[in-house]
């Protein structure tokens, strides 16, 4: 397989939450809410880099697109923890401080104020309204995404 990532899907409770958080929130462009005329068939996507994007589509409907059964859902749900996190990589704590503060702004639960690292770097982590993962992260021994 060769490796290409061009989507992450995250299930959401409320698209229209879940929209408002990202796009007004923490400003990703979207043109909102699409496929609302299908059945079970709304979702909205995020530009995050070339050739990557972010898309929000209600829990039971990625569920019933992934042909999840209800027994699935059940044994996902029972396993309580976190099984994955998205990690956003900045150039300075400074903008780690800054993004944490607009996540916060936008309603998201603040688990960890960011702090210098055991490996040297800078990062906190907060949960969007659906209890999403985000670890905010500055790593001294990256190149600066920006450049």
């Amino acid at each position: 397989m060769k490796p290409r990532i061009s989507l992450i899907t995250l299930g959401v409770d409320d698209l229209e939450e879940a929209v408002a958080f990202y796009r007004d929130g923490l400003g990703l462009a979207t043109e909102g809410i699409v496929g609302a005329e299908f059945e079970a068939g709304a979702v909205a996507f995020f530009d995050l880099q070339t050739g990557l994007k972010l898309g929000l589509f209600p829990r039971k409907n990625l569920a019933r697109d992934a042909g999840l059964t209800a027994g699935d859902r059940a044994t996902a749900l029972s396993r309580g923890a976190p099984e994955f996190s998205l990690a956003h990589n900045v150039g300075s704590k400074a903008e780690v401080d800054q993004v944490m503060a607009q996540a916060a702004t936008a309603g998201a639960r603040i688990l960890k104020p960011a702090e210098d690292t055991f490996w040297g770097g800078y990062a906190g982590y907060f949960q969007d309204p659906d209890a999403h993962l985000w670890e905010v992260a500055w790593n001294p021994h990256w190149p600066d995404p920006d450049e």
